[in-house]
């Protein structure tokens, strides 16, 4: 049940909405669909993700690229509440913010963002930044427009400066980013970790039966065929480079039991992994 939801306005958009619900909510929350990032004042450590390993932890921040993502995350969890605040990302009140111009701190992107909803710990100064937008929600007659103009900066400037966390700073120059990325590129950022023809197609605004026309063009293979040769590769170089069992390569890298990794290797390279390093070790 959504308890309370309120927002403050920028230029006729979202800027931050306060939120307090009871969870699972019957209704899910509806927030913008712009990237975003989220405070939790209060949460009772509902799993999020299990994978991406986002939980709703008291005094940390979840950077998300999509505002629905984020709304559907925390309104279908197990029993229990959430506290939050909301900063959305809209690119029209970025442009009319920053004028056009880039904040400081912000680089390029070197590689396309492959983590798109991001848990940390918030620093003490985010959590003052939460402690006086809190505030703002107590006397809105003293907000003023200049004023939301100078926290929007705040904020996109804590984020990129973040010490724990390349993926949220990569979500934020993402928002001032003017590269494009290739379709080899994109694929080459998101397929290790991307089980799924479905999701790489996403990953590259591709309808799926241009997405395999395209991978098999450029590749000369299957996506799953090519996802198995770079964990191989994966393996090759660790047993060269560690003193880790062979077993404990194989599950770092990905294959169910040792039996699977041996057969794929073998059947890529023409011998067993434990011949592989013995090889290397005697050269």
């Amino acid at each position: 049940m959504i308890k309370r939801k309120d927002s403050i306005l920028l230029f006729d958009y979202p800027l931050f909405t306060i939120v307090n619900l009871e969870t699972p909510s019957e209704a899910n929350l509806d927030l913008p669909s712009d990237a975003c990032v989220a405070y939790i004042i209060e949460g009772d450590e509902q799993v999020f993700s299990e994978s991406e390993n986002i939980i709703a932890k008291t005094n940390h921040t979840i950077v998300s690229l999509c505002g629905l993502t984020l709304g559907g995350m925390l309104s279908n969890q197990p029993n229990g509440s959430i506290n939050s605040i909301v900063v959305h990302f809209n690119r029209q009140v970025l442009n009319k913010v920053f004028k056009g111009e880039k904040p400081e701190l912000w680089e390029e992107l070197e590689k396309p963002v492959t983590h798109f909803v991001v848990q940390s710990a918030a620093s003490e100064m985010v959590k003052y930044y939460f402690d006086t937008i809190i505030k703002f929600f107590e006397n809105k007659e003293a907000i003023t427009e200049s004023i939301l103009k100078i926290k929007l900066k705040e904020i996109i400037l804590f984020l990129l400066q973040t010490d724990n966390s390349d993926y949220v700073r990569n979500i934020i120059k993402s928002l001032f980013s003017e590269r494009k990325f290739s379709f080899q590129e994109l694929v080459e950022a998101h397929i290790e970790n991307t089980d799924s023809v479905e999701n790489l197609a996403i990953a590259t605004n591709c309808s799926i039966s241009t997405f395999k026309r395209k991978f098999k063009d450029i590749f000369n293979t299957t996506p799953a065929k090519y996802r198995l040769e770079l964990k191989l590769s994966q393996v090759a170089e660790l047993l060269k480079t560690s003193d880790d069992s062979i077993s404990n390569i194989g599950y770092t890298c990905g294959f169910e039991s040792p039996e699977h990794l041996s057969r794929a290797f073998k059947k890529q390279y023409g011998i067993s992994p434990s011949q592989y390093r013995l090889n290397f070790l005697v050269k």
